[in-house]
C-alpha cells in the first residue's frame, strides 16, 4: 500500500466527466482511503517507494492519490521486466509478435495497431501554459499564431480537473525514470514519467536510457515531471478498438515550463505519449536551453570522414518528408568517404570552454516513419529494424513480416497483406496498406553505421549546420550563408512543400522555421534572439551554415538531382568549405559552389545550370513572402537583425 500525507493533496477542485472510456465518477465510487484525503489503495508491485528520492516519491504519491491506480510499478529497465511487459501486452492483444523475424523472445519484434482516431501528433490539442501569452507565442498582427498554442493557467486547471481525477482506476501506474542523453553527461537531463500504458514503458525503454541507474544518477537533483494517461479507467464504458486504449475526445498535451511539468491525456500514440520525445527533448528543452545558454534543436547529427581520415560533424534541420533520417544514415557514393550516425532527429548543443559547439543526441532510439523506407532509400535503417523493434500501424504479411508503401520488396507468391486496419488488403482498395504516419521504434545501437562517439558524455563538435526543405522550383541545390546572422535568417525563412493535410488541398509551400514550427517551447522572436546571441560569445567558434534542396524539378516535373547517397557530393563541398577549401562564388542569396567544385563524376546527365539557377523573379516573390510571414507572425518580437537581413536580401536581389 502507499500512504499519502497531507502534503500530497492533489490540485484538482471538482469532479468532471472523464470522457467516453468511463462514466463520470461519483463520490461513492471513490476508494475510502481517497475520500479521507490521506492514503490510496494502490499496491506497489515492483520496487519500493522508500527507494525513490524524496521529490520523486512525492511526485508519485500525489499523482497516485489523484489518478487512483490499482497498482504502482517502479520500472527498473531490466530485460526481465521488458519481457514480462511485452508478454502481458501480447496476451491482452495490444501487440502481436512478428514471427518472420528473430523469434527469440529477447530479440523479436512486435506490431501494434492503434485505434484509427489515435495515429499522430495532434497540434491543435498541444499547448504551452504560461502566465502571459507572449511568453509562449508572439502576438500576430492578425489572426491566430502559427508558431504554437497557448493556454491560460485558469483554462488549463479546468481542463486538468476534467480529465485526471480517477483516470487510472483499475490500471497500473508505471514509474519511468529516464535520462535524455547519456547517463551522467553534463549535457543530459532527467525526467520521471508516470503512465498507465505498458506500450509507453516498452517504447520509452527503446527511446531513452531508462530504469534504476537513472535514479542513482539523479539522487536529489532536479527532474522534469511527466504525467501521462490514456484516459480509460476500468471498467470500460465502451469496447476498445484494436485493444488500444485512448480517449480522443479528451486528448490534451500540455507543457508547463515554469513548473518543469509535462501533462498528456487521452492519446497512446508515441508523439503524444512518449513524453521524452518532442515534449521534453524540444518544447521543454528549448525553454531550458534559453535559460541556460544552449540549444535544443530538431536536427540530425552525422559524422563524415574523408578519404584522408579527417572527420567533421554536421547537424541538419529538415521538415518532415525531406529525407532527414535518410541523410543521417547515408551510404556515400563517393569513393573513400564515410558517414556515421549520431542521431536522426534531435540535437542538444552547447559551447564548451574552448568555444566548440558540442552536441549530443538525447535519444536512445529511432522513432521513424516507415512508409518510403527501403533498401534503396535507407539500407541502414532496414538493417537496424530487423530485431527488437516495435512497429505501429504498418501492414503485416501473412507469414508474419511487415510491409508498407515504398518498401520496394515484392511479396513472395501466396503471401497476403493485412492492412493497418486489421483487414486483408488489396491495391484495389484505394487506400494505403500502412498508415502514412506508421512508425518503427528501434534501438539506435543496432544501426550498422552508429558513430563510435554517439554516447560520448562530452558530445561531438559541430562544424556545420544545414537547413533545408522540399522546394520544387527556385531554390538551388546548396548555398552557404554569408555570416552567422544571415544563417539565422536562413533558418527563420525555411519553407517546404508539405503534402496536403486535412486543411489544405493539394501541395502547398509551408513556412517551417528551423523545422521547429510545431516544437517551439517559447516565443519564436525570443528564440531568434537566443540564436543571434551566440555570435556575441567571444570564445565561440561558430559553425558555418548552409541550405540544401534535394528536390528541385525540371519543367517536366522530374527531379534534377538523384539524391540519397549522391548527396555525399554536396556534403563533400561543405566539408571542404569548413576546412577553408572548396571553390565558391557569391550570389545574392549566399555562396554557391564554383564550377567544377562539386564532384559529379559518374553521375551522368545532371544539369548544374538548372540546379543552381537563381531567378530574380522567383526570389523577389520569395523574399516578399518571407517578410510578410515574419512581420505578420513574429510582429513586435522580430529581432531587428532579422529585419535587417530581409532588407539586405531585398536589396541584393534588386541589383541582379
Amino acid at each position: 500500500m502507499c500512504h499519502l500525507g497531507a502534503s500530497a493533496e492533489p490540485s484538482f477542485r471538482r469532479w468532471r466527466k472523464l470522457g467516453a472510456c468511463a462514466p463520470q465518477p461519483s463520490p461513492a465510487e471513490m476508494p475510502p482511503q481517497l475520500s479521507g484525503g490521506l492514503s490510496c489503495s494502490a499496491r506497489v508491485v515492483q520496487g519500493t517507494l522508500d527507494s525513490l528520492p524524496q521529490a520523486v516519491r512525492e511526485f508519485v504519491e500525489s499523482n497516485a492519490k489523484l489518478c487512483w491506480p490499482d497498482q504502482i510499478h517502479i520500472c527498473d529497465g531490466s530485460e526481465d521486466e521488458n519481457r514480462q511487459l511485452l508478454g502481458r501486452m501480447e496476451e491482452e492483444g495490444v501487440i502481436k509478435r512478428l514471427r518472420k523475424y528473430d523469434n527469440c523472445f529477447a530479440f523479436c519484434s512486435w506490431l501494434a495497431l492503434t485505434d484509427p482516431r489515435d495515429v499522430a501528433r495532434i497540434e491543435s490539442k498541444t499547448v504551452i501554459i504560461t502566465q502571459e501569452q507572449r511568453d509562449t507565442v508572439p502576438i500576430p498582427k492578425t489572426g491566430l499564431s502559427q508558431l504554437g498554442r497557448w493556454m491560460s493557467e485558469e483554462d488549463f486547471e479546468k481542463a486538468f480537473n476534467a480529465r485526471f481525477p480517477g483516470c487510472m482506476k483499475g490500471r497500473t501506474m508505471y514509474v519511468i525514470p529516464f535520462s535524455m542523453g547519456p547517463l551522467g553527461s553534463p549535457l543530459s537531463r532527467i525526467g520521471i514519467e508516470l503512465t498507465d500504458s505498458p506500450y509507453v514503458v516498452a517504447s520509452m525503454r527503446i527511446m531513452t536510457r531508462m530504469g534504476t541507474p537513472v535514479l542513482e544518477v539523479l539522487g536529489d537533483g532536479e527532474f522534469v515531471k511527466c504525467l501521462h494517461s490514456v484516459g480509460c479507467p476500468l471498467p470500460l464504458q465502451k469496447p476498445l478498438v484494436n485493444n488500444w486504449a485512448c480517449n480522443p475526445e479528451m486528448t490534451l498535451i500540455a507543457h508547463l515550463p515554469d513548473r518543469r511539468e509535462i501533462i498528456s491525456f487521452g492519446s497512446g500514440y508515441g508523439g503524444n505519449s512518449l513524453l521524452g520525445k518532442k515534449c521534453f527533448a524540444l518544447r521543454m528543452a528549448s525553454r531550458l536551453a534559453k535559460e541556460e545558454g544552449w540549444l535544443a534543436e530538431h536536427m540530425l547529427i552525422l559524422g563524415i570522414t574523408n578519404p584522408k581520415g579527417q572527420k567533421k560533424y554536421f547537424a541538419a534541420a529538415f521538415p518532415s518528408a525531406c529525407g532527414k533520417t535518410n541523410l543521417a544514415m547515408m551510404n556515400p557514393t563517393l569513393p573513400g568517404w564515410k558517414v556515421e550516425c549520431v542521431g536522426d532527429d534531435i540535437a542538444w548543443m552547447k559551447f564548451d570552454q574552448q568555444g566548440n559547439l558540442r552536441a549530443i543526441n538525447p535519444e536512445n532510439g529511432f522513432f521513424g516513419v516507415a512508409p518510403g523506407t527501403s533498401v534503396k532509400t535507407n539500407p541502414n535503417a532496414i538493417k537496424t529494424i530487423q530485431k527488437n523493434t516495435i512497429f505501429t500501424n504498418v501492414a503485416e504479411t501473412s507469414d508474419g513480416g511487415v510491409y508498407w508503401e515504398g518498401i520496394d520488396q515484392p511479396l513472395a507468391p501466396g503471401i497476403k497483406l493485412i492492412s493497418w486496419k486489421g483487414k486483408e488488403w488489396d491495391p484495389k482498395d484505394g487506400e494505403p496498406c500502412a498508415h502514412p504516419n506508421s512508425r518503427f521504434c528501434t534501438p539506435a545501437s543496432q544501426c550498422p553505421i552508429i558513430d563510435p562517439d554517439w554516447e560520448s558524455p562530452d558530445g561531438v563538435p559541430i562544424e556545420a549546420i544545414i537547413f533545408g526543405g522540399r522546394r520544387p522550383v527556385g531554390v538551388p541545390l546548396v548555398y552557404e550563408a554569408l555570416s552567422w546572422q544571415h544563417g539565422v535568417f536562413v533558418g527563420a525563412a525555411m519553407r517546404s512543400e508539405a503534402t496536403a493535410a486535412a486543411e489544405h488541398k493539394g501541395k502547398v509551400i509551408m513556412h517551417d522555421p528551423f523545422a521547429m514550427r510545431p516544437f517551439f517551447g517559447y516565443n519564436f522572436g525570443q528564440y531568434l534572439a537566443h540564436w543571434l546571441s551566440m555570435a556575441q560569445r567571444p570564445e565561440a567558434k561558430l559553425p558555418k551554415i548552409f541550405h540544401v534542396n534535394w528536390f528541385r524539378k525540371d519543367k517536366a516535373g522530374r527531379f534534377l538531382w538523384p539524391g540519397f547517397g549522391e548527396n555525399s557530393r554536396v556534403l563533400e563541398w561543405m566539408f571542404n568549405r569548413v576546412g577553408g577549401e572548396g571553390g565558391a562564388k557569391l550570389t545574392p542569396i549566399g555562396y554557391i559552389p564554383d564550377e567544377d567544385a562539386l564532384d559529379l563524376r559518374g553521375l551522368g546527365d545532371v544539369s548544374v545550370k538548372e540546379l543552381f539557377h537563381i531567378s530574380k523573379e522567383f526570389w523577389e516573390e520569395e523574399v516578399e513572402d518571407i517578410q510578410k510571414y515574419l512581420e505578420g507572425q513574429v510582429n513586435a518580437d522580430l529581432p531587428h537583425e532579422i529585419e535587417s537581413e530581409v532588407l539586405a536580401l531585398k536589396q541584393r536581389i534588386s541589383q541582379m
